[in-house]
Parts: structure tokens; sequence; C-alpha cells
């Protein structure tokens, strides 16, 4: 996800992440007072034309809503998902078994590697913790697994030694 910044206006936060892909509302005190000294650009989620970048982000959701799956996670508290990592950036490829919270970032995480190694870490282990997927995306409902087999594999891994 990434790093562009606007004052939105909408009756919730949800109704935020509903009509915006791939997007993060920050509510806090602390972050609301620091961005209002940023002259952001104002944007109101009825409005009949986004601010650029803004606009992309309706589009893709607009595409979205009426997909299968689409808004499935979306309420949950936590999400348990598996996804491939093909090694697109640097990074080996890998199976990833994550547990999610409600606000898109990981909780816990299991990498399965291509070498066997089964290797475990938390947001002790990271330096960075941005939110990693966007509970509303249609084709993440396909991803879902179970807690079970989440806890089985946490189980079963080793502590994730690498520096992150």
């Amino acid at each position: 996800m990434g790093g562009s910044w606007w004052w939105v206006r909408a009756r919730s936060a949800r109704e935020v992440l509903g009509t915006f892909a791939e997007v993060e509302v920050i509510e806090t005190s602390e972050a609301i007072e620091q961005a209002a000294a940023w002259n952001l650009e104002e944007a109101d989620v009825d409005a009949p034309s986004m601010p650029a970048g803004l606009d992309d982000l309706h589009a893709k959701r607009q595409k979205q809503r009426h997909l299968p799956g689409f808004g499935a996670l979306a309420d949950r508290t936590i999400v348990y998902l598996r996804r491939r990592w093909d090694g697109d950036d640097g990074v080996d490829p890998a199976v990833y078994l994550m547990e999610i919270g409600s606000d898109g970032r990981r909780l816990r995480q299991v990498e399965l590697t291509e070498d066997g190694d089964t290797l475990k870490s938390d947001p002790d282990d990271w330096t960075f913790n941005p939110p990693v997927v966007d509970l509303f995306d249609p084709e993440l409902k396909d991803l879902e697994i179970s807690r079970d087999e989440f806890e089985a594999a946490w189980h079963r891994a080793s502590k994730d030694g690498r520096d992150l």
C-alpha cells in the first residue's frame, strides 16, 4: 500500500474502506493532529470526482464491488490467509500463512520456504508492519485458511532468526 494522504469526509471509517481500495484509515488523535499541518487535499466519498491518485483507488473498488467475495473478510477481527510469494522483489519464493488483524496488518506469520524450512515471526521481529492486505479485496476469500491450520503450522515452526 502506498504513502499518499488525503482528508476524506465520510460517515464512517468503514465507508472509506468500502469506497477506496488499498487504503488505511488513520483515526488516532496524534496522527490527525500531525497531518493537520500537511495541507492535504480533501475528498468526499459522495463526490462525483476524486483527487488524482484517489480516483484510481475508487475505480478499483468499484470494479471489485460486484465480484464474488467482495468484503467477505472485512468485518472479521482476525483472518487467516495462505499466500504464495513468487519472489518478485528479491525475497525468496515461499508460501506465507498469515494471521491478519482487522486493520490488514500481520499479527503472526509462518513462512514455508522452498527448501522445507518452516519459520515463524511476529511484530517483535519486524522493523515495519504496514497493512499487507485490503480485507475488502474479493480475491482474499479464496486464500482463507482455518485457524486450526494456521495454529498447527505455528506450533511446528521454528523462530525465524534471520534479520528481518
